[in-house]
């Protein structure tokens, strides 16, 4: 207690010197905890995303991420809804789960031939009712951009684009931009009109144009056996997607109209099964069961993969992220070092006589180190103390400032948020750090102080 008290009244007597100290600890303290709250805000909305998008974890046919992206017939996942049932009625599974759905994934070319125009797209063959409930999934209180799909309740050819996909066919009733050309006025060196083979692979698909012929597309692809296959589809809605690569090839479809396109009248397959769980946490566990009940059901052709490894750019932002934090808190960290160092050393040269006369007293030298450190973990104590409340503060206010900024590669603007009270473990992590930095910091200067001669120590009085 005496160590304690002789700590808190050195700091006292020297009262401008430890304020300066304090400041430059909170000062460092907060840049840390608020560039931290901002990674772990990215890092936290973009699992997010993915994880609405993807599920946590997907069912392949091995071979498919890699190469079978514009080959869905050569990967297509036989007999997966008996795999389904499975998945869904596993108890060790089950309660994990919090939705099991297919998709298929098709290339093709869509046109809208009446305006002379047609583009290649990406699309998505789904089941509505279980896309919107993973998009519902927000383990981690994060702002959700996503919106639900219009799919629900819609009629079988209905289909949603990208705002690029519709900006190229020309359905301006779906774009409120006064750039749009409308239909019939095809731009210079566009056709006009269906072509002939198209428009009878059209009529036999037998889709009727009777509602909103403007927004009526036909889109075009490649069935199982090889031969051409076209489907037409109604728009009921074009949405921007955030990212422009994706916006402009982005469609989703019912999993049925995908699958006709794909299989005909052929038994009809999907390319994964995509599982989300209700906390990234169980993905070992999960993973491990699925392989499992893989094995038990003889489906050792295909493989599990969770969302780090189908979203790479997840990875890589994590990667950059954590490189940018780690140099951050180093520099801060040096910074905070070298203060508390000089603060310290200077405290010893001044205090020479006073240490002299508490070894003369009977104070051993490992009562003199204690000294010193216990005013350094005072201070790191108050300086953190005061970090925390002014970073929470801080990130308060920018939490509601509106500050937006549209990432590279995006479509749209996306507002600055910083993560500090929700992350315990950047909390504890940056409180720990610097408290550390602290005692590191006094530890030199209180081991000196500590092996002054008594006689020496004394002829400075």
């Amino acid at each position: 207690m005496n160590t304690w008290f002789l700590a808190w009244r050195n700091l006292l007597r020297n009262r401008r010197r430890s304020l300066t100290t304090l400041l430059a600890m909170v000062i460092g303290l907060v840049a840390i905890l608020i560039f931290g709250g901002y990674r772990s805000n990215i890092l936290y909305g973009t699992q997010t995303g993915f994880v609405q998008q993807t599920g946590h974890l997907q069912i392949q046919r091995k071979g498919y991420f890699l190469d079978g992206g514009d080959n869905p017939t050569a990967y297509g996942i036989a007999g997966y809804e008996g795999l389904l049932a499975r998945l869904r009625q596993d108890p060790q599974l089950a309660p994990m789960l919090v939705i099991a759905t297919p998709t298929l994934q098709l290339g093709g070319i869509a046109g809208n031939f009446s305006g002379g125009v047609s583009r290649s797209v990406m699309a998505t063959g789904l089941i509505p009712e279980d896309r919107n409930r993973m998009l519902e999934w927000n383990d981690y209180g994060v702002i959700s951009y996503a919106q639900p799909l219009p799919l629900v309740g819609a009629p079988g050819d209905a289909v949603l684009v990208g705002m690029g996909v519709a900006r190229k066919l020309k359905l301006c009733a779906l774009l409120e931009s006064a750039d749009c050309v409308p239909v019939g006025q095809p731009a210079a060196g566009e056709g006009a009109g269906v072509p002939d083979d198209v428009a009878a692979l059209s009529a036999l698909e037998g889709s009727a144009r009777a509602t909103s012929a403007e927004n009526r597309i036909e889109m075009l692809a490649a069935t199982a056996r090889g031969a051409p296959n076209v489907a037409s589809l109604n728009v009921i809605k074009a949405s921007n997607m955030g990212i422009k690569a994706l916006d402009d090839v982005y469609m989703a479809m019912h999993l049925a109209q995908a699958q006709r396109l794909i299989y005909g009248t052929a038994t009809p397959q999907v390319t994964a099964i995509l599982i989300q769980l209700r906390h990234t946490e169980q993905i070992p566990a999960a993973r491990q069961r699925l392989a499992e009940l893989l094995a038990e059901s003889g489906q050792e052709g295909l493989e599990v993969l969770d969302f780090d490894t189908l979203n790479p750019t997840y990875r890589q932002t994590n990667e950059f992220m954590d490189s940018m934090f780690g140099f951050i808190a180093l520099l801060i960290g040096v910074i905070v070092l070298f203060t508390i160092g000089n603060t310290m050393s200077t405290a010893v040269v001044e205090r020479t006589a006073e240490i002299g006369t508490l070894r003369a007293m009977g104070l051993r030298r490992s009562g003199i180190r204690r000294l010193f450190l216990c005013e350094a973990l005072q201070l790191g104590l108050i300086g953190a103390a005061i970090g925390v409340l002014t970073a929470l503060a801080v990130a308060y206010a920018i939490n509601h400032s509106g500050w937006s900024w549209t990432p590279p590669g995006y479509a749209y603007a996306y507002l600055i948020l910083v993560r500090v009270g929700e992350d315990l473990p950047l909390l504890a992590g940056s409180v720990t750090g610097i408290i550390a930095v602290t005692l590191l910091s006094a530890w030199w200067p209180a081991r000196r102080a500590a092996r002054w001669v008594i006689v020496d120590a004394l002829r400075h009085a």
